[in-house]
């Protein structure tokens, strides 16, 4: 049984932040302690087949769960009795927009959305500037979800799609799915999620030197950019030059590697936190930018980044929670709890 891990506050322990530039500090600091089996991975990308990807599972039947509903107008809205919002609406490939945590009257989502693909990488390749320019058409499934297919203004070499589905009034799944049109390296669909004023505390699941684990803090100190990857061949698919792709080029400055696929931001004005997971073996980086009140509040999945064969088909799972009251200790638990449900056939 896996128990919750209580939030550590003395970064004198961790590994000090490491400019991506700055390669052979990186190399020094983070991964010292890699096995020589992980510096063999990291040489070459898995397929997705090896990456451990795989369909998501509702958990709960339709009628037992919310649901998407259609409005008068086209877009696809939801109430949970604890959430409010709509889904890409206007047709625009935003995610989730407008959210509301009814209870408290917080306004949730920034203006770009919660949980929406947005730079999308083959290699070092980026297929324009982000996918959430492109029109997307979204169909209203039988159990009450959404299924969102993107729909580019250039030719692609895959197909990209998506299921929204409620798990509960508090929590949502996404299951991505990636079609290859021709051979795919190392392809990555970078899931963005934009919160609204005060949510400016972002915290990534880390860990330390000693063996333990942490919510750390995204610190100004560390830099603006941050990125936790899953192990060293993350590295190496981070290093690859596809964030070197103008416009808007990142130099990213990478924390301890992840113990888990889990951010969280708290809001300062309420008790809520806004947290997004993914199994690990579907997410190899995490990333966010430092804690402040204006500008950007926002946390980021790197997904998949593997391998995809031209006619083969690849999948990965995502979670958004918002949690009124949730200690740290209760982020972690409710993390190893979906590691362990989606890890299940």
């Amino acid at each position: 049984m896996i128990l919750p891990i209580p939030h550590r506050t003395n970064r004198s322990r961790l590994p000090r932040p490491v400019s991506l530039s700055d390669s052979a500090a990186t190399n020094h600091v983070l991964w010292t302690a890699c096995c020589t089996l992980v510096l063999v991975l990291a040489v070459c990308s898995p397929p997705c087949e090896a990456a451990g990807v795989g369909n998501a599972t509702a958990g709960d039947t339709a009628d037992e769960v919310p649901v998407f509903t259609v409005t008068a107008d086209g877009d696809m809205a939801f109430d949970t009795g604890v959430l409010e919002g709509r889904l890409n609406a206007a047709g625009r490939a935003l995610g989730l927009t407008g959210v509301v945590h009814q209870p408290t009257g917080r306004r949730l989502s920034g203006g770009l959305g919660l949980m929406q693909p947005y730079r999308i990488f083959s290699g070092n390749h980026r297929f324009g500037d982000g996918a959430r320019d492109w029109k997307t058409s979204s169909r209203l499934l039988d159990d009450g979800a959404v299924e969102v297919r993107w729909q580019p203004p250039f030719d692609v070499p895959f197909e990209l799609s998506a299921v929204y589905r409620w798990h509960d009034a508090t929590t949502l799944d996404m299951h991505v799915g990636v079609r290859a049109v021709d051979d795919l390296p190392t392809f990555e669909v970078f899931l963005a999620s934009y919160f609204y004023d005060g949510f400016a505390d972002p915290f990534v699941y880390v860990a330390e030197p000693d063996g333990g684990t942490t919510l750390m803090l995204g610190e100004e100190s560390m830099g603006s950019w941050l990125m936790s990857p899953r192990d060293a061949a993350a590295v190496t698919k981070i290093r690859d030059g596809r964030w070197r792709v103008p416009p808007s080029p990142v130099d990213w400055v990478l924390l301890p590697r992840l113990a888990g696929a889990l951010a969280v931001r708290r809001d300062r004005h309420s008790d809520l936190a806004a947290v997004v997971m993914a199994p690990k073996a579907d997410c190899f980086a995490v990333s966010m930018p430092y804690a402040r009140d204006a500008g950007h509040r926002s946390l980021y999945l790197s997904l998949l980044g593997c391998d995809i064969a031209a006619g083969q088909q690849a999948h990965a799972r995502a979670r958004l929670v918002i949690g009124d009251g949730l200690s740290d200790a209760d982020v972690v638990d409710d993390y190893h709890r979906y590691q362990e449900e989606s890890s299940q056939p």
